[in-house]
Formats: C-alpha cells, sequence, structure tokens
C-alpha cells in the first residue's frame, strides 16, 4: 500500500488492518478484550506498527478528561536529592505516556500556590515529596489523586504513601557510634517542622535511651552550612562536656558542623566524629569524607510515580518502606577518651 508523506491517521491503520476504525480505537485504547478476538488486536497493532500511526493523545485526552500529566512538588530546587526524585519519576511517568511538571513550595510548609489556575483541570495526580501536610492543601483539589513521599503515612492525607526507611538509618548511624564508644551526642537537628525530621530526633533518642550513660544535646539549624557553622559553635562553646560526635539531620549540616570544628581548632574524627544523612556528592567532597546514610533518590522517585499509577488505574499500591544504607567513611572514630 502506497502512503502519502502525511501522518498517517486510524482510518489508514483501520484500512490497513481491514478492521473498522471503532476497532482501531478499541485495542490502541487498550479496551479491545471481550470485543475483538486477539488475532485482530494483534494485526491492528502490527499496521499502527507498520504505518508508524502515533494516536493523537490532545484529542484523546479531551474526549477522556485526561491530561496525562503530574505535578511533583518538592520544598526546593537546590538539592540533588530532589533532582533524583524528578529523574526517578519523570522515568515511570514517561513509560506510561505521562508528563511530569516540577513545582518547589519553598521549605514545604505554608499553603503551595496553585501553580495552574485549576490544577484539578490541569492534571491527573500530585506527588508531594518530604511535605508539611499543610503545604499542600492549594494545590490538592477534592478530586485529583495524592501520593505523598517522606510523609507519615498515620495522617497522610493521600491515597498512598512511599516512604524511605529513615529509621532505620538513624538506628544504623546511632548503633555505628554506640559501638565505637560515643556516649555523649549532639544532634544537629534540621529545623523544619515536618514528619521525616521528627522521625529522626524520635528514633536517636530512643536508640541513646538503651544504653546507660549516654547524653543528648539538641541544637537546631536551618539547612544551610552557615546556619549549620553557627548552631555547630553555638553548642560547642556553652558550658559542660564536649560532645564526642555530631549527628546531622542532612549531609548540609555536617558540612556546616566541619566549618565550625575547624573554627574552634578541632578536627574530625580526631575530637569529634560526625555524620550525615542523604550521601549527597558534597559527602565526598569534603575532607575526611563523610560517614553517612545512602537514600536512593532516583528509587524513591519510581516508587512513588509507581504507587501513583497504581492509584489512577484502582490497584493497590505496593508497600514496605525502601531500604538505607550507611556508608562508614572517614569522618568517624572512637572517641580519645570513653
Amino acid at each position: 500500500m502506497a502512503h502519502s508523506s502525511t501522518r498517517p491517521t486510524s482510518r489508514d491503520v483501520a484500512q490497513a488492518a481491514g478492521v473498522s476504525q471503532a476497532a482501531v480505537s478499541l485495542v490502541l485504547g487498550d479496551k479491545w478484550r471481550g470485543r475483538v478476538s486477539e488475532t485482530t488486536a494483534e494485526r491492528v497493532r502490527e499496521a499502527a506498527r507498520d504505518l508508524g500511526y502515533r494516536p493523537n493523545l490532545a484529542a484523546r485526552n479531551l474526549r477522556l478528561g485526561r491530561t496525562r500529566t503530574v505535578l511533583l512538588v518538592v520544598p526546593a530546587l537546590t538539592t540533588e536529592f530532589f533532582a533524583g526524585v524528578y529523574t526517578g519519576a519523570a522515568r515511570v511517568a514517561a513509560e506510561h505516556g505521562f508528563g511530569v511538571v516540577l513545582y518547589p513550595s519553598p521549605e514545604g510548609i505554608g499553603p503551595a500556590r496553585d501553580p495552574f489556575a485549576s490544577a484539578q483541570t490541569a492534571l491527573d495526580g500530585v506527588i508531594a515529596s518530604s511535605m508539611a501536610a499543610d503545604a499542600l492543601t492549594a494545590i490538592r483539589g477534592d478530586q485529583l489523586p495524592l501520593v505523598m513521599l517522606d510523609s507519615d503515612p498515620e495522617g497522610s492525607l493521600g491515597a498512598a504513601t512511599v516512604n524511605l526507611d529513615i529509621a532505620d538509618g538513624v538506628r544504623q548511624v546511632t548503633e555505628h557510634l554506640l559501638g565505637l564508644g560515643h556516649r555523649r551526642v549532639l544532634h544537629l537537628a534540621a529545623d523544619v517542622p515536618s514528619w521525616t525530621f521528627e522521625v529522626r530526633a524520635r528514633e536517636l533518642a530512643a536508640r541513646m535511651a538503651v544504653v546507660p550513660g549516654t547524653e543528648i544535646r539538641i541544637a537546631r539549624a536551618p539547612i544551610s552550612i552557615e546556619g549549620a557553622r553557627t548552631a555547630t559553635e553555638s553548642a560547642l562553646t556553652t558550658p559542660g562536656p564536649r560532645p564526642t560526635a555530631i549527628v546531622c539531620d542532612d549531609d548540609k549540616l555536617a558540612a556546616g558542623a566541619y566549618k565550625a570544628l575547624r573554627r574552634l581548632g578541632l578536627r574530625v574524627p580526631d575530637d569529634v566524629s560526625v555524620t550525615g544523612l542523604d550521601d549527597l556528592a558534597l559527602a565526598t567532597a569534603i575532607d575526611p569524607e563523610l560517614t553517612t546514610v545512602r537514600l536512593d533518590a532516583e528509587l524513591f522517585g519510581e516508587r512513588g510515580m509507581h504507587a501513583l499509577m497504581a492509584v489512577l488505574e484502582g490497584r493497590e499500591p505496593h508497600g514496605g518502606d525502601i531500604p538505607v544504607e550507611l556508608v562508614v567513611r572517614g569522618s568517624t572514630a572512637p572517641p580519645r577518651t570513653l
């Protein structure tokens, strides 16, 4: 059959396969089962492949009321972790013929502005990563399927919640430090009111409490290197025995702690051990390299998108937290004096 150079239509596919346009529509819309035979369906798919036919998604979506667009809301675009989440989510979305719009809601607290005239009409669903629950009220809409990442599964607004096993990450850090002989710890805590940071504080306290003679001091800091430096300097110059280890809620805080220790004339890990959480590129850029917990951001994004696709298709998303791994490097050692 000779084809014109114009884009092939569903009529061309129907002619090539020897079926009606309605049958083509059923097969390519994946609604053929029970209506046309397997043999006919395969003939239609083969004709479409041979002709290089692509359905007009815009027209189809208009009829179905679907935009095939997902909004991914993250607290910030300034960290490679959320870039990884986006990469993983976009990869799975593309496999399903969906696009992803990335939208930062600074700090993940306070209501996020609706980035569209109406998110409900412009989107099929929302994935929200590491957000305080009330950050999503403006964009959720009554009908939008929502998947929460890094959020409290008990109080989740979402149809599904996907989490990294942060609690186990903190357990691994604590067991490592206790095993080295550390008993006095400074917890450099992220000054962000969200569930994921509450988990870190709760797990660290619980694990330390099991061992007699332990002590935790807490210093809160914004997630910035300078903020962490200031908070660490202040905590280490207050009266009392100096902590022998600093447990940081994320790698950026750890970099700030390094700066503070250097300014105070202290060495890592000879005088003070330091741990992070994330395993960003920063962790191997600082010296000594940072002992930290590796989080698979891309897998996190992939699992989030798989969960949203399951929700959209009326299936039950897979459960279970994503495992994390402690990576021991040069920033931790036994304390000088027990």
